[in-house]
C-alpha cells in the first residue's frame, strides 16, 4: 500500500504545478485491443488463443523553459492470467504485469548542453537494429519472447552536450527483464520426466545501483560511441530444486502448490538470480551512398562463473529506396568463458544468425514490414510478417503473422509451436 501512494503523490507532485501555473500541458493515449492465436499446443500450455486489452495515457507539462515533466500509466489485462490485480504498481519487478502501473514518470531539468532526468525513464544506447549489445538500461518484458517490450528503469541521467559529443552517465535501480511465466508455452522449459510440472522459486534482486556511462562523437560522415556499464544482467539465470539461492534468499515454502496450480507430484521450484557483470562496448555508423555501415560489439565480463564472459557484436547494412527501407545484417558471438548454469538469454539467443527488416510504405493509411532472424546453421529461424492500417485519425487495424522453427535444441527452435497470428484494433486520442 505504501508504494501505492508514493506512486500516485509523485504524479500528483509533478503534473499538479504545472497545470495550477496554466502552463502547457498535453495529454494523449490509447486504447488497444489484440487477439493471438496459436494453431498449436505446447506440453505445458493448450491455450491457442489469448485476448489482450491494453489502455495508455500520458501526460507531458512544462511549468518552466528548463523543466519538463512526464507520466504515462498503463491499464491492461488479458485472458491468459498474465496481469497481476494486486494494485497499482511502479515497480517493475513483477512475474506478471501489473493491471495498473506506472510505466514511466520523470522529471528533466535541462540548461544549455546539460541536462538531468531524474525518476522512471527509458535510457537507449546503441544503433543497431533488432539487436543491441551495449543496450544495458532497456530491460524488456519477454512474457511472450518474441514480441517483446522495453521497460523503464528507476534513477537518474545526466547528459552534456558539446558541440559534436555527448556525455551520457547513468545510475539507476536494477530493473529485471519480465521472462515468461513457468506454466506458459513461452517458458521453454524442457527436461524432467513427462508429467513433471515447474513453479516460480522466486528471485534475488540485487540492492546494489547499475551504473553506465557513454560517449557519442558526431564527425564528418560518421557517429561513434564508446560506453562501459557495471551492475547485474537483467536476465536471470536459473537455479532449481536447491533450498535458497546465493545470498540466502530462501525458496517459498515447500508446502502444497495453491488449488489449481498442480495436480500430482510437487512442481520443481525454478528460481532466479542476476548475477553482477560489467560492460565494455563501441557501436559506429557511417553514412555511404550504396548503404550506411552500422556496427555495435561489447564485452561481457563477470566475477561470477554462472554468467560467463563473451563478445556479443552486430554489423550491418542500412538502405532506403524511396518508400522501401531496407536493413541486413549479422549477429556474432565469441564465447571466452562458458557459462556454468543455465539462464534465459534472448539476447544471446540471436548470435550466430542473420538479421534483417524489410518495411514498405504504400500510402499515407497503410505500410507493410518483415523481420526476422535465422541461425547461421539453419537450426533456428523466426519470421514475421507485419500489415498496418489507419482509418480516419483515430482507428489502426494491425495483423503481424510469426513463424518460429528450429531444433529443440536452439533458442528459436525451443519455441517452434509458438507460431501465431495477432490482430490488433487500436483507438487514439
Amino acid at each position: 500500500m505504501h508504494r501505492r501512494r508514493v506512486a500516485f503523490v509523485l504524479i500528483a507532485a509533478a503534473l499538479l504545478p504545472a497545470a495550477a501555473a496554466g502552463q502547457t500541458v498535453s495529454h494523449r493515449g490509447f486504447l488497444e485491443v489484440r487477439g493471438v492465436g496459436y494453431p498449436q499446443t505446447t506440453a505445458s500450455d493448450s491455450t491457442r488463443l489469448v485476448g489482450e486489452a491494453l489502455v495508455r495515457h500520458e501526460v507531458t507539462a512544462k511549468p518552466a523553459p528548463w523543466l519538463r515533466l512526464e507520466g504515462h500509466a498503463d491499464l491492461r489485462g488479458d485472458t491468459h492470467c498474465q496481469t497481476d490485480w494486486g494494485g497499482p504498481a511502479l515497480s517493475d519487478r513483477s512475474t506478471k504485469r501489473p493491471a495498473l502501473s506506472i510505466r514511466r514518470l520523470d522529471a528533466m531539468l535541462a540548461k544549455g548542453p546539460v541536462s538531468l532526468d531524474l525518476g522512471k525513464q527509458f535510457v537507449r544506447w546503441g544503433k543497431t537494429d533488432i539487436l543491441n549489445p551495449t543496450d544495458r538500461f532497456a530491460p524488456r518484458d519477454y512474457l511472450a519472447v518474441v514480441d517483446s517490450e522495453i521497460l523503464a528503469v528507476t534513477g537518474g541521467r545526466l547528459t552534456v552536450g558539446l558541440q559534436s559529443n555527448a556525455l551520457d552517465l547513468v545510475a539507476a535501480r536494477f530493473t529485471p527483464s519480465r521472462m515468461p511465466l513457468v506454466e506458459n508455452r513461452w517458458s521453454g522449459i524442457t527436461g524432467g520426466p513427462a508429467g513433471t510440472a515447474f513453479a516460480d522459486g522466486g528471485a534475488a534482486h540485487p540492492a546494489r545501483a547499475q551504473l553506465g556511462a557513454r560517449w557519442n562523437h558526431v564527425g564528418s560522415g560518421f557517429e561513434c560511441s564508446l560506453s562501459a556499464f557495471r551492475g547485474n544482467t537483467h536476465l536471470p539465470v536459473f537455479a532449481a530444486g536447491t533450498p535458497a539461492l546465493p545470498g540466502g534468499t530462501a525458496f517459498p515454502p515447500a508446502g502444497p502448490p495453491p488449488a489449481g496450480v498442480l495436480v500430482g507430484p510437487a512442481p520443481i521450484r525454478v528460481a532466479r538470480a542476476f548475477p553482477e557483470m560489467w560492460m565494455l562496448g563501441a557501436d559506429a555508423a557511417i553514412p555511404l551512398s550504396p548503404a550506411t555501415i552500422k556496427g555495435e560489439a561489447a564485452f561481457f565480463g563477470s566475477g561470477d562463473a554462472r554468467a560467463g564472459e563473451y563478445w556479443l557484436y552486430v554489423i550491418q547494412l542500412e538502405r532506403q529506396r524511396g518508400e522501401w527501407v531496407f536493413v541486413g545484417g549479422y549477429a556474432g558471438e565469441a564465447v571466452t568463458r562458458p557459462r556454468a548454469g543455465g539462464a534465459f538469454a534472448p539476447d544471446r539467443g540471436l548470435a550466430k544468425a542473420f538479421l534483417g527488416r524489410a518495411s514498405y510504405t504504400i500510402d499515407a493509411a497503410r505500410s507493410a514490414a518483415f523481420e526476422g532472424a535465422v541461425r547461421q546453421t539453419g537450426d533456428g529461424a523466426w519470421l514475421r510478417f507485419e500489415y498496418s492500417q489507419a482509418s480516419g485519425r483515430h482507428l489502426r487495424l494491425t495483423i503481424r503473422a510469426t513463424i518460429i522453427g528450429g531444433a529443440a535444441g536452439d533458442f528459436l527452435g525451443r519455441y517452434a509451436r509458438n507460431s501465431h497470428v495477432t490482430v490488433g484494433v487500436r483507438y487514439s486520442y
